[in-house]
């Protein structure tokens, strides 16, 4: 059981673990830097270049907006959603898709839910739905670490300490299904009818979290996920890329008190059995 069907590729794990030792303790080699070992390795330098190539890789959005606008199309295109357009300058939201029955969906895009950035949401008063939709496409990231830490550790908290609904997450991205991502709802003999071709681009399901319709207090203290057809958007994604009831997670809240303190209780329900389920613990925002 775990939080997520995808897991990492260990032989590509593998393979990026040797390199980044190679790249430790071969670096000084490399170009025309005029430095020793020892002064390389001691100064800004090395740390800077490192600094560097990662944030040109993360920071980059383009790639990622371009496999939501062809998702948003297809889903238009088959009648899954009215429209959609992206968020205006300045909005602190990226999309929002206008639903069949008139509803108003805004969409929050992500990297790794495991990063600060995951923390940083703010539900507009106009949105009748608030989805968070997750790109991490970071090969040699955990899936499951980065699901886990984005809804127990940092949306719960979040979403109980700000009152800000976050009505469901999607975590999905164009390196799903990938060898640098394999999906298990490729493995069974149907695996070429669950892709879906979206522009350049061939994806499986996604994987989808319900979040429960109300945040829990004191008073109310559980809250179970909302039904997935309560959850439009979601279910316009289930339907439009062949995702099975059995795949569709389920997110629940509880909480408590303890002395000064509120805890929280996070249970991850998919196919009618709990795959993941904290203890009770203190919200410290992170």
């Amino acid at each position: 059981m775990s939080v997520i069907t995808s897991d990492q590729n260990p032989r590509l794990r593998a393979e990026i673990e040797r390199f980044a030792e190679v790249l430790k303790t071969q670096a000084h080699v490399l170009g025309e830097h005029g430095l020793d070992e020892a002064t390389l390795y001691n100064s800004p330098v090395f740390r800077g270049v490192i600094e560097k190539v990662r944030g040109e890789f993360s920071a980059t959005m383009r790639s990622k907006r371009e496999f939501v606008r062809h998702v948003l199309n297809h889903m238009e295109d088959v009648g899954h959603i009215a429209g959609w357009d992206p968020a205006k300058a300045g909005a602190r939201n990226d999309y929002y898709s206008r639903l069949k029955s008139g509803r108003l969906t805004m969409i929050d895009l992500k990297g790794g839910l495991d990063g600060a950035n995951a923390n940083i949401f703010e539900r507009p008063p106009e949105a009748d739905e608030f989805v968070t939709w997750s790109l991490c496409t970071n090969t040699g990231a955990d899936p499951r670490r980065n699901a886990w830490s984005g809804i127990h550790t940092r949306l719960s908290v979040e979403m109980i300490s700000r009152g800000q609904r976050v009505d469901g997450v999607v975590i999905w991205d164009m390196i799903c299904g990938t060898a640098g991502r394999p999906c298990p709802k490729l493995a069974a003999l149907d695996s070429a009818a669950r892709r879906t071709s979206v522009g350049p681009f061939t994806t499986p399901p996604p994987c989808i979290y319900v979040f429960p319709g109300t945040i829990p207090s004191v008073e109310r203290s559980e809250a179970l996920a909302q039904e997935l057809g309560e959850v439009e958007l979601l279910s316009a994604f289930h339907i439009a890329f062949g995702g099975k009831e059995e795949e569709v997670n389920y997110v629940d809240f509880q909480i408590s008190e303890q002395g000064d303190e509120i805890l929280r209780r996070t249970a991850i329900r998919r196919a009618s059995l709990v795959q993941q389920s904290s203890d009770m613990t203190a919200i410290r925002r992170v």
